[in-house]
């Protein structure tokens, strides 16, 4: 009798279950076939069938139009896995390709016209897929949204911003207009000034008055003169009024308080409104602008341009400049977590890199070293003249002047 096949639940069919789990070996792979095998014994044996030799005949006919369809599906899946886990992030292309390998059932590389993935991420690049870039850690991608609806959602959020600028623009025009409408009635602020203690005759003695202690003596002289004559009155100006109403000292604590704390004027209500909405549109995490100064702050570019200072000629993408050393000239490209902004001395021009006056040139007024905070004034466009205090060291660095 012939020997009978294995059943489902068989220890041979659980075992070869196990063993066929996971990633196999991709030399033991066949595209055309779509079988793995576990050994080099059976990718033989496969090699050898008929099944197998009929595929390599249909391949043999026109072997570009499968080429073309496996370099499809692998496009297909693979910007799909970047869109759909990633986004619109600026992520590793590696780690992409090993979530996309871990799907048993994957196109496999070697039967597409790709012979290596930096190949593939280079060809996304030319053909508008993704936008790449090349650092020290490998090669980056960036999925690019080519759907209708997105791309509308972003014309309406340009659209949104733009607007919102226009009304910035308009309520800092109503300021200055305010401003100088107070300043044409004559109502500007006086400044205190503050002048040296000057004396006309060196011969006066200086006295100083001190209520205080001319009331405690009042006192006194009215307790003594009480004391030897109990029958006479004390004077009505030293006696209590039983019928007038105790001053409450907490309520006057209270006043004297609020005195103390100037309230907010609505013009500085809404400057402070429209500063803290222009914080909140113009921080970005990027901060690259050309034509500022930065210094190198990592030694993986060799020692000999750790601590150095360059200026920033191009800024490639969001992330990453070309910078050209002061001292040396040479030219390289970094990414902008390995260089810091640099502050100049005071009265220096600075370029206002992030935060609510992004983009802004200005001038450092002064330093506060113990908050890591500078103040400046800016010295381009409408607002022009504007002191702007508590600007951090990372949101500001020094224009380049050769």
């Amino acid at each position: 009798m012939g020997k009978e096949k294995a059943g489902f639940l068989s220890p041979k069919a659980i075992a070869n279950r196990i063993k066929s789990k996971g990633l196999q070996k991709l030399r033991w792979y066949c595209q055309m076939c779509q079988k793995q095998c576990r050994d080099e014994n059976g990718f033989k044996c496969h090699t050898m069938s008929e099944s197998h030799q009929r595929q390599l005949l249909l391949f043999a006919e026109s072997p570009d139009k499968y080429i073309d369809s496996f370099s499809e599906d692998f496009l297909n899946d693979y910007l799909e896995l970047l869109k759909r886990r990633f986004g619109k992030k600026r992520v590793n292309c590696n780690i992409v390709y090993q979530e996309y390998i871990a799907f048993k059932e994957h196109t496999h590389m070697n039967s597409t016209q790709w012979e290596t993935l930096t190949e593939f991420v280079k060809w996304l690049g030319r053909e508008g897929h993704c936008v790449v870039d090349e650092t020290e850690k490998g090669w980056f991608v960036q999925y690019i949204d080519r759907d209708p609806e997105a791309i509308k959602k972003q014309e309406q959020i340009k659209a949104k911003e733009k607007m919102e600028l226009d009304d910035e623009e308009r309520a800092a025009k109503f300021i200055r207009d305010q401003i100088e409408r107070a300043s044409a009635q004559g109502q500007e602020v006086k400044q205190t000034e503050f002048t040296d203690l000057k004396r006309e005759n060196e011969d006066k003695k200086v006295t100083i008055s001190l209520g205080g202690l001319s009331k405690k003596k009042e006192t006194d002289t009215v307790a003594s003169s009480s004391k030897d004559n109990p029958l006479k009155k004390p004077p009505v100006s030293s006696l209590e009024n039983p019928f007038k109403k105790p001053s409450g000292s907490g309520v006057t604590s209270k006043k004297t308080e609020k005195a103390g704390q100037k309230r907010k004027s609505a013009l500085d209500e809404i400057m402070e409104f429209e500063e803290k909405k222009k914080e909140k549109l113009n921080r970005k995490d990027y901060w690259l602008h050309e034509g500022i100064m930065v210094k190198i702050v990592t030694k993986k570019l060799g020692e000999k341009y750790y601590k150095k200072k360059a200026v920033v000629k191009e800024v490639v993408d969001l992330y990453r400049a070309v910078i050209k050393l002061i001292d040396s000239g040479d030219k390289m490209k970094v990414d902008q977590s390995h260089l810091e902004t640099v502050i100049p001395a005071q009265g220096k021009r600075v370029l206002i890199v992030n935060g609510a006056y992004r983009g802004e040139g200005a001038i450092l007024e002064t330093i506060d070293e113990k908050k890591f905070s500078c103040s400046v004034s800016i010295a381009t466009g409408p607002l022009k003249g504007r002191l702007i205090e508590g600007i951090e060291y990372e949101d500001l660095s020094k224009i380049y002047q050769p």
